[in-house]
């Protein structure tokens, strides 16, 4: 059993970071969210009066529980123990498409804005509200599918201090599942016999975009079996449109070893978009691949399966970030530069690249 009560699967194999010290921090058990979507979920809160910088975890897309358990691993688990052993308060949770399955399934109009955002909503309003935490400075860390939802989450008028996306998609979720499949049919073979071929994938790729797609669309025909109205949603959807909205601080970080969601495809997409932006700051990490597990060579499928940990540098660049902005005085901006080769300082206080 965790310290919060919930059951922890894999606590034979998974094991606290080095750079977690759960002697720095307790956890509380929290409910996410009300009706029968409620979820299950736990804050992080380090020891001290505060006020504590916060943070909302937002998983990325399938069916995860609130560690973001992957086999033997854990990786919002290891980012949330990371932080608050940093003197950030940290909450995550079950998503509602593990903790409630078969309601989700058995619920048609069922689409990512509500797969995400009521609930990210309602972790920022349970963190405004801990006795402890900064209520200006909440923010909200998203990784893959979650950190592409994060935009939306803040254009809700939620109050959020800034953003941190890890490994978000900007490329449409149907064509990176063609071109993944085009790259592991490459390298992987097996594990690509497991998945439809290209030509299928290629097809249903091209229905999500075409203008007979309608909530008639029988889910059989489109990606995952997800049903129409959730790639409509999904169709409407502009991730960089948003944030290039909203007045906040971000950072983007990007692993260069990952296939799924790629330096060239998404993170260009974000880079692109927000070039204008001085508040926004991008970072890469050489060795690592999508879960910002370091590692060498072509990151494969079969990697998730050896137990890792999220990387210690991310991790501390999450929590320097934070801290900085939250430290800055009279804006929302961050105060120092996190600026290393090859990104440029726009001024004393900001950095891009």
């Amino acid at each position: 059993m965790t310290r919060d009560g919930s059951v922890d699967e894999n606590l034979e194999t998974w094991q606290a970071p080095e750079y977690a010290d759960p002697d720095l921090f307790d956890e509380h058990a929290v409910t996410v969210g009300s009706g029968a979507f409620a979820v299950p979920g736990t804050v992080a809160v380090p020891h001290g009066e505060g006020p504590h910088p916060a943070a909302v975890l937002l998983a990325g897309g399938g069916p995860f529980d609130r560690d973001g358990t992957a086999g033997p691993n854990k990786n919002l688990k290891d980012i949330a123990w990371g932080l608050a052993s940093r003197g950030v308060a940290v909450l995550r949770f079950d998503k509602v498409t593990y903790a409630h399955r078969e309601l989700v399934a058995a619920t048609p109009e069922f689409t990512p804005t509500g797969e995400y955002v009521p609930h990210a909503v309602a972790g920022i309003e349970i963190l405004r509200g801990w006795p402890t935490v900064d209520d200006d400075q909440v923010f909200v860390v998203g990784h893959s599918m979650g950190g592409k939802f994060a935009p939306r989450v803040a254009a809700t008028g939620s109050k959020v201090a800034g953003l941190v996306v890890l490994a978000g998609d900007t490329v449409p979720m149907q064509w990176s599942m063609v071109r993944v499949i085009e790259h592991l049919t490459k390298i992987d073979p097996a594990t690509a016999a497991l998945l439809p071929t290209v030509e299928v994938a290629t097809g249903q790729a091209e229905l999500v975009d075409s203008p007979d797609l309608s909530p008639a669309t029988p889910a059989a025909k489109l990606p995952f079996g997800m049903p129409a109205r959730y790639w409509l949603d999904m169709r409407a959807y502009d991730p960089v449109a948003v944030a290039s909205t909203l007045d906040l601080p971000m950072l983007f970080m990007q692993g260069e070893r990952d296939y799924q969601l790629t330096i060239d495809g998404d993170l260009a997409g974000w880079r692109t978009g927000l070039a204008h932006r001085p508040d926004v700051t991008f970072r890469t990490y050489a060795a690592d691949d999508h879960m910002f597990f370091p590692g060498t060579g072509p990151s494969m499928p079969e990697d998730y399966a050896h137990p890792h940990h999220v990387d210690p540098e991310v991790v501390a660049d999450i929590a320097d970030w934070l801290r900085t902005v939250s430290a800055a005085p009279g804006r929302r901006g961050p105060a120092g530069s996190l600026a290393r080769e090859g990104e440029a300082a726009v001024s004393p206080a900001r950095c891009s690249s």
